[in-house]
């Protein structure tokens, strides 16, 4: 059977008032968000009585997800990576959230930049590979090339055309920052007024619990990554509680006494804490975790800390890529001994995301009743994507248009 589009629906669909009426659909799925006038959620107040989860829809929604790309990942600070990845001038890494490229290079003066993947001339894409180094960064369509600042060096043919202007057709950068730890945050907003770093990781370098780990001792290491067919929320639920963990993951209970899990809020950081058992910790196995809204969590040890980026790639798929770096003192056995422990549990919780993802998209199952201390990280978590999402909602509404900031 065959569906055919009239030209008049198709003329209406692209019409201002099409947009409107799409706008409105949407609507639905921000029925439940509303501005809090409190900024302390209900559930962080009241840990005797059960909360919502967000509507299953949100984690299947066309329109939610595109929402999200403009309202989160075009928009909020990312943690990305971390500068000892880059060791050379020229030294390069690509990257990908929710469709948006980009790639960070050092320059030769060793600063840290970052560009959309994006050639000026037709939009193919600079960087082909996932790693490299570079002297110039060189489009393989048509041969424009760039130095590592992202000026224009060379166009073939337009020397002489009237009007071309090197200075106006650089690569479109990306706004870094490097904090004091040396990791890198990115954030893709290209307006005159990007939100402040501060705004969400105030002083995030200068957590306490970082204090007993020096990441200059760390080395690169590897890099490994799993593809889910599940929406990133649904990771982000998982990862923020570990009230599945004495049923799912064998190896959290022998290495943490679970029953003094907890989590603390701040901003975009969930930090989570768990006592290590004293026989584990003489192992090298203390472990220090925490999540960077919006999709991102790094894990440290003494042997080793890892990095994850839970990719976007569709409403219902997601990357999961992962960042290994090494202690100089690390032993072998030490080293692989950690990093085979946290591929288990990963792939653990892979499995969980994988099933739970199967019902959410079903359409029975609406939501949950989640519970206020066990399951606290998940709620701040859903908190805050409903206010994120619905004040980008507003925005739009008010100007009658999408705002997309990475633009």
């Amino acid at each position: 059977m065959s569906i055919s589009i009239s030209p008049s629906l198709m003329h209406y669909l692209f019409s201002a008032a099409g947009l409107a009426a799409l706008i409105s659909l949407l609507a639905r799925y921000l029925s439940q968000s509303r501005p809090h006038k409190d900024p302390v959620p209900a559930f962080l107040k009241d840990t005797t009585s059960t909360a919502r989860a967000l509507p299953a829809s949100w984690y299947r929604s066309p329109e939610v997800y595109e929402l999200e790309r403009r309202a989160i990942f075009a928009k909020k600070w990312i943690l990305t990576t971390h500068k000892l990845r880059f060791t050379e001038p020229g030294s390069w890494v690509r990257f990908e959230q929710a469709g948006f490229q980009f790639f960070l290079v050092r320059n030769k003066q060793g600063q840290i930049n970052g560009f959309h993947n994006i050639c000026r001339h037709r939009a193919f894409p600079i960087m082909t590979e996932d790693k490299g180094k570079s002297s110039i960064l060189s489009c393989k369509y048509h041969g424009w090339s760039y130095g590592l600042n992202g000026q224009l060096a060379k166009a073939p043919g337009y020397d002489d055309m009237k009007g071309f202007d090197k200075t106006k057709n650089g690569l479109m950068p990306v706004l870094v920052h490097v904090d004091a730890k040396g990791f890198i945050w990115v954030n893709l907003d290209s307006s005159k007024t990007p939100e402040d770093f501060s705004t969400e990781f105030k002083n995030i370098d200068q957590m306490a619990r970082h204090e007993g780990f020096n990441f200059e001792d760390y080395h690169f290491d590897h890099t490994w990554g799993m593809s889910g067919d599940y929406n990133w929320k649904t990771l982000a639920d998982n990862y923020n509680e570990c009230y599945h963990c004495k049923t799912a993951h064998p190896d959290a209970a022998d290495v943490a006494d679970l029953s003094a899990y907890r989590v603390d809020t701040k901003g975009g950081n969930i930090e989570h804490f768990a006592n290590t058992k004293p026989e584990m910790e003489e192992q090298g196995l203390r472990i220090v975790s925490n999540y960077y809204f919006p999709n991102a969590c790094m894990t440290v040890s003494p042997n080793f800390f890892y990095m994850m980026r839970c990719v976007p790639t569709s409403p219902g798929h997601c990357s999961m890529e992962y960042e290994v770096y090494r202690h100089k003192n690390a032993t072998d056995e030490g080293f692989q001994a950690i990093d085979a422990m946290f591929k288990r549990i990963l792939a653990e919780d892979k499995w969980l995301c994988n099933n739970a993802q199967k019902n959410l998209n079903a359409g029975v199952f609406v939501n949950g009743e989640m519970h206020p201390k066990m399951e606290q990280g998940p709620l701040y978590f859903q908190h805050r994507v409903r206010g994120i999402l619905n004040g980008h909602y507003q925005l739009e509404k008010a100007a009658g248009k999408e705002i997309n900031p990475a633009q």
